[in-house]
C-alpha cells in the first residue's frame, strides 16, 4: 500500500473514534474543514495554474541557466529573492521544486528557494509588523533569510 492510503486509513480511524466520543462536535469539525477547503480551493487552483503557466512559458534551458549549477552565488541570491517575495503553499511549492530539479536547478538553489518560501515573508511582513512589531518582524525575517542561506550551503555540500 502506498503512503497516502495509510494516511487515509489513520484519518478515517481518528474521525470514527471522534464520532463515537462526540458525534455533534465531530460533524461540526468536518463541516468547518469542508468549508475551509471550499474557500481555499479557488486560490489553490489559481496558484497551480499560475505556476504551470510560468513553468510552461520559461524554457527549461533558461531556468537551468539562471538557477542551475553554473549560476553560482547569483542563482542562490535570485532564489532567495524569489522565495522571499513569493507566497506559495507547500503543496504547490514542493512539486514545483521537483520540476525545477528535473530542469537542472541545483540542490543548493532549491534548498534556499524552498526555505525562504516557507520562512521569509516579505508579502506577509505588514501583518507580522502589526502583531509583533517592526523590530521583531524584521529580525525574524532577517534571521530566517540567513538560516535559509545556511541551509542551502549545507544541502549543497551534502548533495
Amino acid at each position: 500500500m502506498e503512503q497516502q492510503y495509510y494516511i487515509l486509513i489513520v484519518v478515517a480511524a481518528v474521525v470514527a473514534f471522534s464520532a463515537i466520543a462526540d458525534r455533534y462536535r465531530t460533524w461540526e469539525g468536518v463541516r468547518r474543514g469542508l468549508n475551509m477547503l471550499r474557500n481555499l480551493l479557488p486560490q489553490f487552483l489559481l496558484l497551480v495554474v499560475l505556476v504551470s503557466v510560468f513553468l510552461g512559458l520559461i524554457p527549461r534551458d533558461t531556468l537551468a541557466h539562471m538557477l542551475g549549477g553554473e549560476s553560482g552565488a547569483l542563482g542562490v541570491l535570485l532564489a532567495a529573492g524569489l522565495g522571499s517575495v513569493t507566497l506559495i503553499p507547500g503543496p504547490i511549492a514542493f512539486p514545483l521544486a521537483g520540476r525545477l530539479l528535473d530542469g537542472g536547478v541545483g540542490y543548493t538553489v532549491l534548498a534556499v528557494f524552498i526555505t525562504t518560501l516557507m520562512m521569509v515573508g516579505v508579502v506577509t511582513f505588514p501583518v507580522e509588523r502589526k502583531y509583533f512589531g517592526t523590530q521583531t518582524a524584521l529580525l525574524r525575517n532577517l534571521l530566517s533569510l540567513v538560516g535559509a542561506l545556511f541551509v542551502g550551503i549545507i544541502m549543497g555540500a551534502l548533495l
